[in-house]
């Protein structure tokens, strides 16, 4: 510890050189730190410098670089426009050449064209001069001829086709006479193909066939049963049997419409098993559809061999036998299709009987005829071709295919037998009551007969009779004699065969009275 002031004063002393001496020595270090910062600053700004001169010489070459590309390939673009375009220009001028010669062609052609018209114009001048000078001396030689003859052109002229419309008639008509007279001595050595030809009269090809069934209802209540919730019930119905129900304002009734008749009766058994059993749902449904339907098939089969027997044909192939079966559902202008095939049947055998052709095989073809009608429904095409595929395909003889083939003459008849077979089909289709049609078919079919032969002339009144089957002719006895009318008979049977379709003949008759009238005073 100082003790006196002098002791204090040199520690004042002392702290004060050691103050100075401590900043001294700051300052100097610091100088020392401000110059090494310095230079290293310097050092930095200097290598960023060189770094910013090789980036720039970098960026030089590489836009030089870019520049000569481009420049490459603005020359490459120029160079293949300019070819282009030296190529286009050819092409023009080879097409204005093509041109230009066209041009010329066309030229000389407008100048041979006009030359010809100056020249066909000058013909025609001439050749009009001459007809004129041809009329002028026609006339002349008719007014030569009507003066000496005393009647004008017109006259003479009906007058003459008059004349050769009567001979023509009368030579037709004494002709005709003699091919009747020789052919009627000839008969018997004939018998089979006269008595063909006299019987046979293809009918019609038949598409108007029943597509309805109507089921009864024990009341107007099953109906809302049938349909079911949200008709459900009538859904799985038509589902289940391909049949459309048309529920109606009909009283207690159905409506069941479809062109497939096997499945039309599907739909009507189920339906009426279904209003019997009360249990309508869709379950319960297609259970009865399907019952239904194999029955069906069981029961087909058992038609078509009871047809089979009572005709008194066998050996048929099963699936034309199913097929025969299958025409029980069929009906054609309300004729049921199996019984018209066993009428048929009778019917050829009859007449094979007659010209001594051979029995079984006409009534084989006979019962078979319109077995391709129960798949009409199922196969394109018509059921005279479907039923000679199948005979075919069946082991049929070729005689009997051709004949179902041909019966509607959509191929030739090669054989008696397929005559027989198309004739027996028209007699069972024409025989009274075997058919009907609508009122306005028939309507429209009387009045046609009675126009065709209406449009003949000599013609006073006609009437169809007999619900179509003959026509009854009155004709003008001062226009129309006996042999001109055996050929107005001819002229009307044969327009009626190219014109109206109908089942079965149809007679033409024409009556001819010539009457005598005087008063006794």
């Amino acid at each position: 510890m100082p003790q006196t002031p002098e002791e204090y004063a040199a520690i004042a002393v002392s702290l004060i050189v050691g103050m100075i001496a401590a900043i001294v020595l700051t300052r100097i270090i610091g100088t020392n730190l401000l110059g090494r910062a310095r230079r290293d600053a310097a050092q930095t700004i200097s290598e960023a410098e060189r770094e910013a001169a090789t980036i720039l010489k970098e960026a030089s070459t590489s836009l030089k670089e870019q520049e000569i590309d481009l420049r490459q390939q603005v020359e490459r673009e120029a160079q293949r426009q300019r070819t282009e375009l030296h190529g286009l220009e050819k092409r023009i001028l080879a097409k204005e050449e093509s041109v230009d010669k066209r041009i010329d062609v066309l030229e000389d052609k407008a100048t041979s064209l006009t030359s010809r018209e100056e020249t066909l114009a000058e013909r025609s001048k001439a050749l009009d001069t001459e007809k004129k000078n041809v009329a002028d001396l026609i006339s002349k030689q008719m007014k030569i001829l009507e003066s000496i003859s005393g009647m004008s052109a017109d006259e003479a002229r009906r007058i003459i086709f008059e004349r050769l419309e009567t001979e023509v008639r009368r030579d037709t008509a004494h002709k005709l006479k003699r091919l009747e007279d020789d052919m009627t001595a000839t008969a018997e050595k004939k018998a089979k193909r006269v008595l063909s030809e006299a019987i046979q009269r293809c009918a019609a090809d038949h598409v108007a066939e029943h597509s309805v069934s109507v089921v009864a209802l024990p009341s107007d209540e099953m109906k809302g049963r049938i349909i079911g919730r949200e008709g459900r019930n009538i859904r799985a119905l038509e589902n289940a049997t391909g049949i459309n129900l048309i529920i109606d304002d009909t009283p207690e009734a159905v409506v069941l419409s479809g062109f497939d008749p096997i499945r039309r009766e599907v739909a009507r058994i189920t339906l009426e098993r279904l209003i019997q059993d009360g249990r309508i749902h869709p379950a319960r449904i297609e259970e009865v559809a399907e019952k239904v339907a194999a029955e069906l098939d069981k029961n087909i089969m058992e038609f078509g061999e009871e047809a089979c027997l009572e005709v008194d044909v066998h050996g048929l192939h099963p699936e034309i036998v199913k097929l025969m079966g299958r025409l029980n559902f069929r009906t054609s202008y309300g004729q049921n299709v199996l019984r018209h095939s066993q009428e048929v049947c009778h019917l050829c055998g009859i007449m094979a009987a007659e010209i001594g052709e051979d029995v079984q095989v006409a009534k084989r073809a006979g019962l078979i005829h319109d077995m391709g009608k129960a798949l009409t429904h199922e196969v394109e095409g018509s059921h005279a071709v479907l039923g000679y595929d199948i005979c075919k395909r069946r082991g049929e003889s070729e005689l009997v295919a051709n004949a179902v083939g041909s019966h509607h003459n959509e191929m030739p008849q090669e054989s008696v037998i397929a005559v027989l077979v198309q004739a027996a089909d028209a007699l069972s289709a024409a025989r009274p009551g075997a058919r009907r049609e609508t009122i306005d078919t028939y309507i429209k079919r009387i009045q046609q007969l009675e126009e065709i032969a209406e449009e003949f002339p000599g013609v006073e009144k006609s009437f169809a009779i007999q619900a179509g089957r003959e026509i009854r002719i009155v004709v003008v006895p001062d226009v129309i004699n006996d042999a001109q009318a055996q050929q107005l008979a001819r002229d009307v049977a044969r327009k009626v065969e190219s014109e109206v379709t109908y089942p079965g003949q149809i007679r033409i008759t024409v009556v001819r009275e010539t009457r005598a009238m005087d008063v006794a005073q």
